[in-house]
């Protein structure tokens, strides 16, 4: 079942991308062949207007064919009116960002969907109290709910790290302890700690790990919006600084995940249940989104930067150096899944 969920989701964003560039594309008049969700043999197609709808057999991505765009040759170009090259270069770029764009707004709605089903938070009540740490030598004890922290309110267990990391010096705690408030004062710990791709970070930590309380936030109309906004930045992000890790190589290349990590993780996500793989999807919209904006050849980010050379210069670029670059591109887009798709055989492997 799990299975079947992960591929329902990434058919959903790759059709979400492709309306992107279809509903563009519609709206400067150039005229879509074919609409198409995976690759390969066509299992099912329907002719709307003049555009063929297809479901193919390959569930890993899907493709917008516009009259006169032929990735397979770049050379074969079509100049009709209704045509993708008769478009001015702007409007091309608006096209091609039409998909990436389709994928933030999709990862926006749901994040504001998870806003109005509730979003699980751990509350600031404290678990345990580390040995010999600031918080045990302060008289923090187990079961103290933190409600101050320099004067600033703490509502969940996630603002105590945050401002705790913003301070300097020694801080200030307002704590509920059996009904009674209690000011305690801590000054934290600096130690070494490594952040999310593995660099070696400094942290300021008092010694305490949460209770498990938790509680779910719901956001009204606008809060949600505020909260979607947000977590897409956040996710944004996140993904923006793992790609600029990965090709600096401060993130190995046997991290990266392929086709199986995602449907074996979204699978694992649909079963802790419809928040977990909202937010899941959500975060692998935004990595189609931002993946897709790379500027290699075989990718919306690459046909990109030619549009963009040829507003640059007034000309278009040379038949043989696109036809060579996307020859490139595709080469190093299947490189990158062969890499994704080794490093899940291996995780399997090991496991």
């Amino acid at each position: 079942m799990g299975i079947l969920v992960a591929i329902a989701v990434l058919s959903v964003l790759i059709f979400f991308h492709e309306l992107g560039h279809f509903t563009a594309a519609r709206y400067f008049g150039v005229q879509v062949d074919v609409f198409s969700i995976g690759f390969g043999k066509k299992l099912y197609s329907k002719m709307i207007g003049k555009t063929q709808w297809s479901i193919s057999a390959i569930p890993l991505g899907g493709y917008v064919k516009m009259k006169g765009q032929d990735d397979a040759d770049p050379t074969n170009k079509s100049f009709d009116e209704d045509s993708y090259n008769a478009k001015k270069p702007w409007q091309r770029i608006i096209i091609l960002l039409a998909g990436p764009f389709a994928n933030f707004l999709l990862a926006f709605i749901l994040y504001f969907a998870i806003a109005n089903l509730g979003v699980p938070k751990l509350l600031p009540q404290v678990g345990n109290v580390g040995e010999d740490t600031p918080a045990m030598l302060a008289g923090l004890l187990k079961g103290d709910k933190l409600l101050q922290i320099n004067n600033q309110n703490i509502a969940y267990w996630e603002h105590i790290g945050e401002t705790i990391e913003k301070s300097t010096g020694e801080i200030t705690l307002v704590i509920d302890r059996n009904e009674t408030l209690v000011p305690l004062y801590i000054t934290p710990k600096i130690i070494e700690d490594k952040n999310i791709f593995g660099e070696k970070i400094t942290r300021r930590i008092i010694g305490i790990s949460p209770s498990g309380e938790k509680t779910t936030v719901y956001f009204g109309l606008f809060d949600g919006i505020d909260y979607a906004w947000e977590e897409t930045k956040k996710a944004s992000l996140l993904i923006v600084q793992s790609v600029q890790k990965l090709l600096t190589g401060v993130v190995g290349a046997d991290k990266l995940g392929g086709i199986i990590t995602i449907v074996d993780v979204t699978a694992q996500a649909s079963h802790a249940g419809i928040v977990a793989l909202f937010f899941f999807t959500a975060l692998i919209s935004v990595n189609l989104g931002i993946l897709n904006l790379l500027p290699i050849p075989a990718l919306d980010g690459g046909h990109i930067m030619f549009n963009l050379y040829e507003m640059i210069t007034r000309r278009e670029p040379s038949q043989k150096a696109v036809f060579a670059l996307t020859i490139i591109g595709w080469v190093l887009l299947f490189g990158l899944m062969g890499l994704g798709l080794y490093n899940d055989i291996n995780r399997l492997w090991e496991k």
